[in-house]
């Protein structure tokens, strides 16, 4: 097959070499576990952190005589898949055996899907970014297919001296081996990729996408060129289950290939492994070809077949994707796309700031939400599932604070308090006297009585008005946060007989 690359070489994406610049070329591959009660053509649970061997049928366990059955519901998750991947969904597809051996791989074979997968082209959009100028860049990364195929079990090699365990809990797993092509150019884009891909199969609930539980994990497909060259050879690191670990295993494979072709050597096409303690890659085996593998059609499956019918059924039941839910949110609240691209990037981030939102300004309720919360959040290593604060709770507080019952001071505090102790903000706010002063006479005593303490600066106020705010930030600090900023402001000034 001829790759024809259209992609303009990026300078800031290239990397220094003793002899040039050099281009690194990035294609991926990534198995995401299909969300299902059952395995692909058994109906053994697929419960994660069963006790080894708890999760085996009799056809997991390749026994004479049995015969996989396909299962529907992991069908159905492969092309409400490839519907959110804009990829084309083949209506005839094939599964074939491809053959290897290992300890893991009870029956010899994996059944995949090799020349006929269920799913054909699609494309992501990531953006990548902020740049120095705060600008993010969009860039289309294109699916080659997806296609469906059962996993292997693992092997244990840590349990015994001598011995290897085997664990086949996970054989017969359905996987979704969704294959990019050679579009990306920097380990930044390869993070973006793997991070949009996780986000949409979560939005559309057919992979929950842990990877470190290993429901999701990538071969990364690594080489490096010289500007206008021809793809150089790759080398594909296998099963890194982590976005972090992703990006240093790329940086360094990069400058691995670099400096042994600038030392006048060739690439060798092999499979490798990341080693996160040594913060390296190393040598597995030499990479395997189709033809190593035998395909062939796997006789006791005969071709998996749907109409458009079928399809269209799946796809009017797709929920909202994070891309049309950024352009919503962007439109009908006036979000920028930097708040909004954060928002969509977890469905429980997006659902819980849109229960916040209904019925209130979306630019405050989106301040609140990241600024607030989520980097709350993030200070205490938790995730929005684990958050104290509910949408309910944080929506309260935003109304006390349009209805001017709470200043935006009071209500950082309030919040505060929230989050440690709990409870309903407006009874907070009523129990512990945090209510804000909007009483003119009582602001205005105060205003009084920082000017009278001040008059050096009161003097020079007149002739730089900017230094009202300095006052204002007293007035504000005497009152303990509970003076109406804006009527303080005002107060400050007319006092002071600035315009």
């Amino acid at each position: 097959m001829t790759i024809i690359d259209t992609r303009t070489p990026d300078p800031k994406r290239l990397i220094a070499g003793s002899t040039g610049d050099w281009e690194v070329i990035i294609g991926l591959e990534v198995h995401a576990q299909v969300t299902s009660n059952s395995k692909l053509f058994s109906g053994a649970s697929t419960e994660f952190g069963k006790e080894p061997n708890a999760n085996v049928s009799l056809v997991d366990a390749a026994m004479p005589g049995m015969l996989p059955v396909i299962n529907e519901e992991c069908v159905k998750q492969a092309i409400r898949t490839g519907l959110g991947l804009k990829a084309k969904i083949n209506n005839r597809s094939v599964f074939d055996r491809k053959n290897y051996f290992y300890p893991d791989l009870p029956q010899g074979y994996q059944i995949s899907q090799f020349k006929d997968p269920i799913v054909g082209e699609g494309a992501i959009i990531i953006s990548v970014g902020p740049d120095s100028s705060g600008n993010f860049e969009d860039i289309e990364v294109g699916i080659e297919r997806l296609h469906l195929e059962q996993d292997a079990g693992k092997s244990m090699h840590d349990q015994h001296p001598s011995m290897s365990y085997v664990d086949l809990n996970r054989s017969g797993v359905a996987l979704m081996e969704i294959v990019s092509k050679p579009d990306m150019r920097s380990s930044d884009e390869a993070k973006a990729y793997v991070g949009k891909l996780r986000t949409i199969v979560r939005y559309l609930g057919t992979c929950d996408g842990n990877m470190d539980e290993g429901s999701m994990r990538a071969d990364v497909n690594v080489s490096v060129r010289k500007v206008g060259d021809d793809f150089g050879t790759r080398c594909e690191i296998k099963n890194v289950n982590s976005i972090r670990f992703m990006g240093q295993a790329i940086e360094y494979e990069a400058r691995r290939q670099i400096e042994i072709l600038e030392d006048g050597g060739e690439i060798e096409q092999e499979t490798r492994l990341f080693d996160p303690a040594k913060g390296e890659t190393r040598s597995m085996r030499s990479k395997e070809e189709a033809h190593d593998y035998r395909y062939f059609p796997d006789p006791d499956l005969l071709p998996l077949e749907f109409d458009d019918a079928y399809v269209e059924a799946l796809a009017a039941g797709l929920p909202e994707l994070p891309d049309d839910k950024k352009a919503r949110l962007m439109a009908d609240m006036g979000l920028s796309a930097y708040d909004a691209s954060i928002l969509v990037s977890e469905k429980a981030i997006a659902d819980y700031f849109e229960d916040v939102a209904q019925g209130r300004d979306g630019k405050s309720a989106a301040n609140w939400v990241i600024n607030d919360l989520l980097g709350a959040l993030n200070k205490a290593g938790k995730g929005i599932g684990e958050t104290p604060v509910t949408a309910d709770q944080l929506g309260a507080i935003l109304d006390l604070i349009k209805e001017g019952v709470i200043s935006g001071k009071i209500a950082k505090d309030l919040f505060e308090i929230v989050w440690e102790e709990g409870g309903d903000p407006t009874k907070i706010v009523e129990e512990r006297g945090m209510k804000q002063v909007t009483d003119t006479g009582a602001i205005e005593a105060a205003v009084d009585e920082v000017l009278a303490a001040n008059p050096d600066k009161v003097e020079q106020a007149k002739e730089k008005p900017s230094m009202a705010g300095w006052f204002v930030g007293q007035v504000m600090k005497a009152t303990q946060g509970k003076a109406n900023p804006q009527a303080v402001n005002a107060l400050v000034r007319q006092k002071l007989g600035i315009d």
